[in-house]
């Protein structure tokens, strides 16, 4: 992998700058344990107070550390923004581990409706925990154990369903058009992300589906694109649908593997610093290419389109992306816990920031299901037939 390139990882991930002393200081109120000190005297006679009701009236045992880490989560939620987060300890590790590609889970990619809150499990990996219990792509996350988990935040629920290996977790999920609810039961292993996927088509046009960027993702890709060459491909479609992003420099070395020189992705923070990823000469795809995309595809895919759409490298077929031109860094706090906050934006070669916009397609085409014949993909044909005609 390139090291010109200093980006931030996982869902565009880094560190954050916190004063720790006796206590953890946020914004002038000292939190020593749910005790309060100096700076803020209007916070501190509140947490004291909601403190003293909590002792006198409260039905049940009180586990003081969680009502420390829910100050933490409540703070970050003050921002109002979905992509601002605390983690404790073990989301911490659970999220650092989802970056690598590697992690013992059950075997599933899931995505959630930024409107709705509805998680969806986009993808069960062949031959996994996830498949062998039952789950199917498009089944609806309803609960993990008795926790109802629609609207919360994504890599907290990521959080809670995977685990240690050999151990296992409870899944209600809603399937089919009826919500037809059904319980599995998963045991957790190791596993390695299968991001990518590949095959030769007819017409000699190589087919390569990536399903989220991870640090296992570059190597598959490359493979892959090798391993069609060697084939004698002619054109190329690269299926981003349901994929929804993650390492950035992943991301960037992949499209230095397709790009001419320039620009790959630039971001700004809030003083209008620009940090900017380029791709070099070395190497370049000098065939036709259609790059497959929908509502789902999110974050690093969107900088995957926006680069070849703005280089003019391929066709960009499908519906309106998910819309996600924020970065995200991830900080830890020092002691295995740490806070993702969004600190900059990012914008595509010719300068376009799709945030809350997506990138629109060249050819708009919906998705059609065709009952008569599950594996009809119209899309694709769509993909197919512009190759084609290149």
């Amino acid at each position: 992998m390139k090291q010109n390139k200093s980006f931030w990882k996982g869902a565009l991930f880094g560190a954050l700058a916190i004063l720790l002393a006796a206590g953890l200081v946020f914004c002038g109120i000292r939190i020593t344990g749910l005790g309060l000190g100096a700076a803020d005297v209007s916070a501190e006679r509140k947490f004291s107070k909601i403190r003293q009701l909590i002792d006198e009236n409260f039905l049940g045992e009180v586990d003081e550390s969680k009502l420390e880490e829910g100050i933490y989560k409540g703070y970050l939620s003050g921002l109002d923004d979905p992509y601002s987060v605390y983690y404790d300890e073990e989301e911490t590790k659970e999220l650092y581990e989802s970056t690598q590609g590697e992690y013992s889970g059950i075997g599933v990619v899931i995505s959630q409706n930024i409107n709705t809150g509805i998680i969806t499990m986009i993808q069960v990996y062949e031959d996994s925990p996830a498949e062998k219990a039952g789950l199917k792509d498009n089944d609806v996350l309803y609960k993990v154990g008795d926790m109802e988990v629609t609207g919360m935040d994504l890599s907290e629920v990521v959080s809670y369903i995977k685990g240690e290996r050999g151990t296992s977790v409870r899944l209600t999920v809603l399937r089919g058009e009826d919500g037809e609810e059904i319980q599995v039961t998963a045991v957790r292993d190791q596993i390695e992300a299968r991001t990518v996927e590949y095959r030769m088509l007819e017409n000699q046009i190589g087919y390569l589906s990536v399903s989220e960027f991870d640090s296992v993702t570059y190597d598959q890709y490359a493979e892959a694109l090798e391993k069609l060459q060697q084939q004698g491909m002619e054109a190329l479609v690269v299926d981003l649908r349901n994929n929804p992003g993650g390492n950035l420099q992943t991301v960037c070395d992949m499209l230095d593997l397709i790009l001419p020189e320039g620009t790959i992705v630039y971001t700004e923070d809030k003083d209008g610093n620009r940090n900017t990823a380029a791709s070099d000469e070395e190497h370049q795809l000098d065939i036709p290419m259609a790059v497959l995309v929908n509502g789902n595809s999110a974050s690093a895919s969107e900088i995957y389109a926006g680069a070849v759409q703005d280089y003019g490298m391929g066709t960009i077929v499908g519906t309106q992306t998910y819309g996600k031109g924020v970065v995200q860094q991830i900080f830890d706090l020092g002691d295995g816990t740490s806070v993702k906050l969004t600190i900059a934006e990012y914008f595509t070669p010719d300068g376009r920031n799709i945030n809350g916009e997506g990138i629109t397609p060249d050819v708009e085409i919906e998705y059609e299901w065709d009952e008569a014949d599950p594996e009809a993909d119209n899309q694709l044909e769509k993909a197919l037939e512009i190759l084609k005609d290149a």
